[in-house]
């Protein structure tokens, strides 16, 4: 048991670590990537203690495969069975090696999240380097902050709906970068953004990765999660917003154009690379929709197409110069490698304490508390997500309730639609509670405790009043 309440001890520790960043001066990738490895060390070098406190439901799963395996007839020989069937049998006969293949499984999960990462902002820094983005911050003209936050946050809405809360936050910080000068301004308006990309991809089947994770399941429908969420997620919005229209008068200071002697692309070159950018971020949920494989490799088919395109384009460059600056190797020296460190540590530390079971004791222990009441487990979900990813408190969810008949757990019911709000917009509470935030956090270098004192309560107002939105939805109709 001590193990087991070790490895809790250990993300609490660097969980707060990287909350105070920037009092601390230490990059938050450093902590992560240490509570990633620390947590999947002390669970290996423990394996045994913890695995037969029997809080892990995957260990279940595996004991009970290899028990039915075992059941077996013994007059049919090794070659008949499954090679698969020996491996489970194989795991569940070893703790280390149930440890090694839980990391290697999520590790796989991992993988293509920030390859989904990597890829989208390399996209985006592409276009950026082209200066395809001025096209759009041409068109808006007005320096007036609250008319400029309107306008963004209404197009971040949308946009996340379409493409997805992550690839948003990454196109919508390279604008802000066009747009505003000066830095806390720019925090401010990106932290809303990401309130914006949560509460557009939460009623979207495409828009969330949880979402996406229920809808694929089945547990919801396209056009009952579009119709029943999408007044919640823009109440969630719409709230925060009027509050700080309040709050926030003046205007904004654009920031200085530097020219470093790098020749102008011309405006045929800019809107081709715009269009080219936005289109292969929008062909990803096609690709998803119609193959039915992971986004990441949309997104790196995305990324091979434009990479192509920008080695068409450089061939006409006469200045070696303009060469070195327009390829994709000078884009790649860009790229916030710092945040994809960080992406890595903190989803493999959650993924040691759900593969350890403390998110299923969690689970659990909400399902007991609260007499299964679907509103107060998922308001609760939504809380808990912003400090824990919420994939896996999803997932836990979809494992611990079946799809029923009829009621709030039937297919569309308000139990899987409310999950997929509060999981897709409680994150926002903290920044380091979805991807958006982590995004935003990375490529802006955004403060953990700045966040917390400026947005969490906005963001906790607009996560309630969504949620008394679905409340009465569900209620009156």
């Amino acid at each position: 048991m001590i193990s087991f309440l070790t490895l809790l001890v250990i993300f609490i520790i660097g969980y707060a670590i990287i909350a105070f960043e920037h009092p601390l001066k230490v990059d938050k990738a450093v902590p992560a990537l240490f509570i990633g490895v620390l947590l999947w060390a002390i669970y290996a070098l423990n394996a045994e203690s913890i695995l037969n406190l029997n809080f892990s439901p995957q260990w279940q799963l595996v004991q009970d495969a290899g028990k039915s395996i075992q059941r077996i007839p013994k007059n049919i020989s090794n070659q008949e069975i499954n090679p698969l069937l020996e491996h489970i049998i194989e795991i569940g006969k070893s703790q280390i090696h149930f440890v090694t293949s839980e990391l290697a499984h999520h590790l796989v999960e991992i993988a293509e999240i920030l390859f989904f990462l990597l890829g989208a902002m390399t996209i985006v820094e592409t276009v950026d380097q082209y200066r395809g983005f001025d096209i759009i911050t041409k068109k808006i003209k007005t320096n007036n902050k609250v008319k400029l936050l309107w306008i963004l946050s209404i197009l971040a809405f949308f946009m996340s709906a379409v493409l997805d809360n992550l690839t948003t936050t990454i196109v919508m910080v390279a604008l802000l970068r066009k747009l505003i000068g000066d830095q806390k301004t720019r925090w401010f308006y990106a932290s809303i953004i990401i309130l914006a990309a949560n509460a557009g991809g939460a009623w979207s089947p495409i828009g969330d990765v949880t979402t996406i994770m229920l809808w694929v399941k089945g547990n919801v429908t396209t056009i009952p999660i579009i119709t029943n969420l999408v007044l919640p997620s823009i109440a969630t919005l719409l709230v925060p917003l009027t509050i700080v229209s309040f709050l926030h008068k003046g205007t904004i200071t654009k920031p200085e154009i530097i020219d470093n002697g790098v020749r102008q692309t011309s405006n045929k070159v800019q809107t081709i690379m715009l269009i080219l950018g936005v289109g292969v971020l929008l062909f990803v949920p096609i690709f998803k929709t119609f193959t039915h494989l992971p986004p990441y490799l949309g997104m790196l088919f995305g990324l091979a197409l434009i990479w192509l395109v920008t080695e068409l384009l450089i061939m006409k460059k006469s200045h070696i110069y303009d060469r070195r600056t327009f390829s994709i190797y000078s884009v790649l020296k860009k790229i916030d490698i710092p945040t994809i460190f960080f992406f890595l540590g903190i989803l493999i530390a959650v993924a040691a304490l759900q593969s350890a079971g403390h998110l299923a004791m969690l689970a659990g222990w909400l399902d007991e508390t609260t007499n299964q009441n679907i509103y107060i487990i998922n308001l609760a979900i939504g809380v808990l997500s912003s400090i824990v990813d919420n994939v896996p408190l999803v997932a836990g969810a979809m494992g611990m309730y079946n799809i029923s008949e009829v009621g709030a757990f039937a297919q569309d019911g308000a139990f899987w639609q409310f999950l997929a709000y509060c999981a897709g917009t409680g994150g926002s509470i903290l920044i380091i509670g979805s991807a958006a935030g982590v995004a935003a956090m990375g490529l802006e270098k955004i403060s953990f405790i700045w966040y917390l004192k400026k947005i969490s309560l906005l963001a906790l107002i607009g996560y309630i009043a969504g949620a008394i939105v679905f409340y009465l939805q569900t209620v009156i109709f």
